[in-house]
């Protein structure tokens, strides 16, 4: 299997940075307390200086949602909308080990990651410009056809497993508790996009080590190096 963003959207987003990780045998019995405690600690701090929406992460993909002709206010994120949840309720809902971390770590980084369960996946997952003809699947159940030109994560059989990009992530590849072969990935906009992709990759590697016993496969990618095989 492959993951990538389509060309168009290289040429559209030059700045973009991706990570990705692909991991088998993940279980829903790991305790990750201690670690999510330090990260939300990491979060915390950045808040308490100014509020998600002057953090460059969260700025550049404001730009981004604006440049693809969405209100950014209306449509944000997944890691604005993780830090905007925390801010208000100074926690976050208990979901799964392994998607409770990823967040923990996406609230440290300002960084929106997606956690995918792989087995649901059909052929590559591939971001790009939706042509109108896919299918979501929403957490309640029911079917979205994607607008025309709007970036989605798409697979081989024209399933958008997420919608508005980094915004909503469908309920078909969500993490569950049978869930063992897991796709992450993590974007990012920003100036310092690349180092801070970097530093994210080798945090969550290593806590997937730490909580799993696991060695995750893993690739940063770029407009020179756009394609992870897993």
């Amino acid at each position: 299997m492959q993951f990538r963003h389509s060309d168009a959207i290289w040429q559209a987003f030059p700045e973009l940075r991706a990570g990705a990780l692909h991991v088998d045998a993940i279980h829903a019995d790991a305790d990750v307390e201690k670690a999510i405690a330090s990260f939300s600690t990491i979060a915390e701090a950045r808040l308490a200086a100014a509020q998600e929406g002057e953090f460059p992460e969260i700025q550049a993909w404001r730009r981004g949602f604006s440049r693809m002709g969405l209100k950014p206010t209306q449509y944000r994120s997944a890691s604005e909308a993780l830090l905007r949840r925390f801010r208000q309720e100074h926690g976050l809902p208990h979901l799964h080990p392994l998607v409770d971390l990823c967040n923990a770590i996406s609230l440290a980084f300002a960084i929106p990651i997606a956690v995918f369960d792989a087995e649901q996946i059909a052929g590559d997952l591939e971001v790009r410009r939706a042509g109108g003809q896919e299918t979501y699947l929403t957490f309640g159940g029911k079917i979205e056809h994607p607008e025309v030109n709007e970036v989605i994560f798409a697979d081989g059989e024209d399933r958008a497993h997420a919608r508005r990009w980094t915004n909503r992530q469908s309920g078909l590849s969500a993490v569950r508790q049978q869930t063992r072969s897991v796709l992450i990935v993590a974007e990012a906009l920003h100036a310092t996009a690349g180092e801070d992709i970097g530093r994210l990759v080798a945090t969550l590697s290593e806590a997937l080590a730490r909580h799993w016993a696991v060695q995750p496969k893993t690739a940063m990618l770029s407009l020179a190096s756009p394609r992870f095989e897993f």
